[in-house]
């Protein structure tokens, strides 16, 4: 099972992530470093047809991609909030553990490390910690308070017929029939938002509950606001599992 970690926003709301596996991490390290390599070796050959040659050209090739491969990963961990072109493909993301976008600084030094993690010990390094740390942590993610997440909740995992256990049509009437036209991904959501507002009773939780209530109203044509919020979701919940069996 992968390993799984609890995140608190700064709206103060915890959401609870999926690490990304070693595998998926070190795809997306491959395809960033295959998009350098091939961009690099483009723009050299192009310069050398214009200009007739670079000088010092052993340097330059091989000490050159280092530059743009630490400059690519700064670039767009910045400018896509934690997301390369590899990342991207992966669907995973860098995060900092205090729920909050990385920075600039968190960025530099996390692509500095990676010297280290990756490139100077062939990947050793960061194999070895992102399979033994508890958050999936190589040198830079430690030193820049950061991780690398998959782009979904970890309860997504899971089917809801493993997580609720109620009867059947034979002993339970649904009240809401039109439940059938969600997905089990938005009942998933739905357990997800509940239990983290039993678990952290607090305004922003409150809120986020009351939203989705106004968001499933019309989807499910309902016209009266329910009194009771939890219920009406948990009820949601029973109606979707009885009816999909």
């Amino acid at each position: 099972m992968n390993k799984t970690i609890e995140i608190t926003t700064t709206q103060n709301v915890t959401i609870e992530y999926e690490l990304a596996p070693l595998r998926e991490r070190m795809l997306a390290w491959l395809l960033d470093l295959v998009i350098v390599v091939l961009g690099y070796i483009l723009a050299y050959q192009f310069f050398s047809l214009l200009f007739g040659g670079i000088s010092d050209g052993a340097i330059a090739f091989f000490l050159l991609p280092l530059l743009l491969y630490f400059l690519y990963n700064i670039f767009f961990e910045i400018w896509n909030s934690g997301q390369s072109p590899g990342k991207m493909v992966m669907n995973t993301k860098v995060v900092r553990l205090d729920g909050k976008d990385p920075e600039w600084s968190d960025v530099v030094l996390r692509s500095l490390l990676q010297l280290i993690d990756s490139l100077f010990s062939a990947g050793v390094v960061g194999v070895l910690l992102i399979k033994t740390t508890g958050k999936s942590q190589r040198f830079g993610d430690m030193a820049a308070n950061t991780t690398v997440i998959r782009l979904y909740t970890s309860h997504l995992a899971y089917r809801l017929e493993d997580i609720l256990s109620i009867s059947s049509l034979e002993s339970y009437q649904p009240v809401f029939p039109q439940v059938r036209q969600l997905s089990e991904r938005d009942m998933i959501f739905i357990k997800n938002v509940l239990g983290r507002r039993q678990k952290y009773p607090n305004q922003a939780h409150e809120e986020v509950l009351e939203d989705l209530v106004t968001h499933l109203m019309p989807l499910l044509g309902i016209e009266q606001r329910p009194a009771n919020r939890p219920e009406f979701l948990k009820t949601l919940l029973r109606d979707y599992i009885v009816l999909t069996r």
